[in-house]
């Protein structure tokens, strides 16, 4: 093994400690849940401290690592701060289900950090054959989390649609990249771009391969048409940790595909970028009029997240230069999703597997702050001014603009104005339509409100000011 620099792997050794620790721990000791936040937050606030450290060493030696399996760069050590703080907030919005569950609550925050582990592979894979291992520890963690309500039948359909679709799906990915190794001979992902494959950069098995990897991924963003399962999962899986499902997903998904297109295929852009922009499209359109349709807030928000696929996809049709409007939207809409599965767990329950948009009217009397929270996230993937959904549609039509897909901007800005609708019309649950019945006030955890408020003050700092993130992002640029 050469270059074994460990400081480019310390967040995801830091965080796989935690799950050892945890683990054995709970077996033979059988503590109090105390300890175990103890441990799991000790574990993430460890591997953010060393996130940071590789940010600052890799801003002036980014490079391939452990024979090229892994990448040291600001890429990378952007994604893992991320996908932390994402983690500790989904743990703060699930801990009453660990408490619940207390035969059980180990497993699951040791699952979220095993996840968090596999999500953080992905973002720093040098190597197709490492995203396929960091992709299916990730996988693997999030099936068993959807159906972590045993007793739930909609839990169990949730786990299993998941897991067969998600089993398939990787199948796919891993063919995609036999024929990638097939049509190149590496699976390298910067030697894929070297100049040796310049002859190679129009084989057909060369772009079927690239057609497969991004289904494969596609699958696992919810983008459409790869979103069937996203709905049923997201509903089924309890609200406490949908959340953190959807966001880590997200944040992972879009990092790898970021990565693989615009370091290996930069010279395919002409074949991928029209196909990629067509998926795009059809995932804001599907996304957008479905999520019309929907009762269940739940329902709502992940058909919502199909159409956020969409948009994301749209700054990443122009190639590299669309990456930092991706890390912004991407990661906004993470502590937005993450902020209103949270209200959604607050009002119906940790462990519920709906939440029909019934149950929130009148909120704003019950409950000034979660209203006042959801309202917030409701308004901010609407895109709606001084938020960060509007700085970040922003940037995303802006790199397609610049890439010369106009018509992708438009079609994005009127899904957008329709979008509004399905938004606002939660807002009018929560503030003018009245109860028939006097509704007892609702009572959340420390954690909980600790985790909203924090997603709410970044969605309204970015918004007024997204210049610091901005700065960030265009920093963490793939190697």
């Amino acid at each position: 093994m050469t270059n074994a620099l460990y400081i480019g792997i310390g967040p995801i050794i830091a965080v796989t400690l935690g799950v050892v620790v945890l683990l054995m721990v709970e077996v033979t000791l059988h503590p109090a849940t105390r300890v175990w936040r103890l441990i799991s937050f000790g574990s993430l606030i460890s591997g953010f401290i060393l996130a940071i450290v590789q940010w600052a060493d890799a801003a002036n030696n980014p490079q391939p690592i452990f024979s090229h399996m892994l990448m040291h760069d600001g890429f990378s050590a952007f994604g893992s701060i991320v996908l932390i703080i994402v983690a500790a907030l989904g743990l703060l919005v699930a801990w009453p289900l660990v408490e619940n569950d207390r035969a059980r609550g180990a497993e699951l925050v040791a699952l979220v950090l095993l996840t968090t582990i596999g999500l953080m592979l992905l973002v720093s894979a040098a190597n197709l054959m490492m995203v396929f291992l960091g992709l299916e520890v990730a996988s693997i963690s999030l099936y068993v989390i959807a159906g972590f309500i045993r007793k739930g039948a909609r839990s169990n359909e949730a786990a299993v649609k998941y897991f067969l679709l998600g089993s398939f799906a990787s199948a796919v990915f891993l063919y995609g990249v036999a024929l990638v190794y097939a049509g190149t001979g590496t699976l390298e992902i910067t030697a894929i771009a070297g100049p040796q494959f310049a002859g190679l950069t129009q084989t057909p098995v060369l772009l079927v391969g690239i057609g497969l990897i991004v289904v494969g991924l596609g699958f696992k963003v919810s983008a459409a048409p790869f979103h069937m399962w996203a709905p049923d999962v997201y509903q089924g899986s309890a609200s406490g940790v949908t959340g953190f499902m959807n966001a880590g997903a997200k944040i992972a998904g879009f990092a790898a595909l970021a990565r693989i297109l615009v370091v290996s295929f930069d010279a395919q852009r002409g074949d991928w970028g029209p196909a990629l922009a067509v998926v795009a499209a059809l995932s804001m359109v599907v996304g957008t009029v479905l999520a019309i349709t929907q009762t269940d807030l739940k329902r709502m928000l992940a058909y919502s997240s199909v159409a956020h696929a969409g948009f994301i996809m749209t700054a990443l049709v122009g190639g590299g230069a669309g990456i930092d409007a991706l890390w912004f939207y991407v990661v906004t809409y993470a502590f937005q999703v993450v902020g209103a599965f949270g209200v959604v767990a607050a009002i119906s329950g940790v462990a519920s597997d709906e939440s029909a948009l019934k149950q929130y009217v009148g909120l704003g009397r019950r409950s000034p702050f979660l209203a006042g929270v959801l309202s917030l996230m409701m308004l901010a993937m609407a895109g709606i001014p001084l938020t960060a959904g509007f700085a970040g549609k922003f940037g995303v039509f802006r790199a397609a603009l610049e890439a010369g897909y106009t018509w992708l901007v438009v079609l994005a800005l009127v899904a957008s104005a329709v979008g509004l609708y399905f938004y606002l019309r939660v807002i009018v649950r929560v503030y003018i339509d009245q109860e028939t019945a006097e509704q007892p006030r609702v009572v959340i955890t420390d954690g909980m409100r600790f985790a909203l408020t924090t997603v709410a003050v970044l969605t309204v700092a970015f918004g007024v000011n997204p210049a610091p993130l901005l700065t960030v992002v265009s920093n963490a640029l793939p190697f």
